[in-house]
């Protein structure tokens, strides 16, 4: 019962807030206008100080432990891979790949994982260290499938250009086909590693270890306007993803969604969560893992989807039924790793 209440607390509140913005959005008081700059804002400032603010705050050097951020690692890499490859394989759609994929395997872990640990333990144990070596592959991956899934209006112009500047002729349309996509690669390509350069979450992880590993603090006033920003990043980030959900167009979406939420909540942590109580972690070092696995899609899955050109209203709607559904998945997860003597 008390991991119950635990994913009650961590969990339903943030989807009423989801239902605020929708109620405020169905009554006027914002329209779509202020969710597109509201969230441009997360994306740009708050969510970037809100990493930031929880990782300088950490001290690293105490709580390294290599054998945990290497498992962290190569299983985020293996479960955006798989996860990517059998997309290819059995989606059709390709304008929805990017969102399925990054919806299916990039956790909550920053905005919801330290909530979630805190009210177990009463501090974030190995959380951050989770972050630091989670978050930015997810934002890495999310960035390059997000990049080559992005609507290609760019490719379809090349190829008109190029049928209206040649002959008719089989030859000549493989010829430019061959071409653009050849082209479309390489600019995907540079696209991709520009954005992972530039990505402002990236930059606000980056910042904050090495803020902490410089043992930097901060006056007064500095700290408290951090805290500040930070504290704005999942409130609005919420409220937009509420006021621009459109649930005549998402139920349409509902086969992809429930598979997404599906891989995301249950699917990793079945195959991944054996694998670790086998290399030994336990306690918080294994709720911090089940964070990374099987918490909801992170509310940055929607707000990335809409700035790069992909499936917003599959990003919105994986968030609200992977967000609406964790109370009891993660419950049952915490359930069976209490039953297990693990935690």
């Amino acid at each position: 019962m008390d991991s119950f209440i635990y994913s009650l607390n961590s969990t339903i509140p943030i989807f009423l807030v989801m239902i605020v913005g929708g109620v405020i959005k169905k009554l006027g008081i914002v329209d779509d206008h202020f969710v597109k700059v509201a969230n441009k804002y997360v994306f740009l400032v708050a969510l970037p100080v809100l990493l930031f603010h929880d990782l300088s705050k950490t001290n690293f050097t105490e709580q390294f432990d290599i054998k945990f951020v290497l498992f962290c690692v190569i299983v985020t890499i293996l479960m955006f891979v798989l996860t990517w490859i059998g997309t290819e394989l059995f989606m059709k759609d390709d304008t929805m790949k990017g969102s399925f994929v990054q919806g299916s395997c990039r956790s909550s872990a920053a905005i919801l994982g330290m909530a979630f640990i805190q009210n177990m333990y009463s501090d974030t144990g190995m959380a951050p260290l989770m972050i630091v070596a989670a978050v930015p592959l997810f934002n890495i991956f999310a960035v390059t499938i997000l990049t080559f899934k992005a609507h290609p209006e760019a490719f379809g112009e090349h190829i008109e250009q190029g049928e209206n500047a040649l002959e008719d002729g089989k030859e000549q349309d493989d010829l430019i086909t061959k071409s653009a996509t050849k082209v479309n690669n390489h600019a995907n390509i540079k696209k991709a590693c520009i954005n992972i350069a530039k990505n402002p979450i990236i930059i606000g992880i980056v910042l904050g270890l090495l803020s902490s590993l410089a043992g930097f603090t901060y006056h007064p006033i500095i700290q408290k306007t951090i805290d500040s920003i930070a504290q704005t990043a999942t409130p609005i980030a919420l409220i937009c993803i509420g006021a621009g959900f459109e649930g005549r167009k998402a139920i349409k979406k509902i086969k992809p969604t429930a598979i997404s939420s599906f891989i995301k909540l249950i699917l990793l942590a079945a195959i991944f969560i054996p694998v670790a109580v086998w290399m030994g972690f336990r306690n918080q070092e294994l709720v911090a893992i089940l964070i990374m696995l099987a918490s909801p899609s992170t509310v940055t899955c929607y707000i990335m989807a809409r700035n790069m050109d992909n499936d917003a209203v599959l990003a919105s709607s994986i968030v609200v039924m992977t967000t609406l559904f964790a109370s009891v998945t993660l419950t049952g997860w915490i359930f069976v790793l209490k039953l297990a003597c693990l935690i």
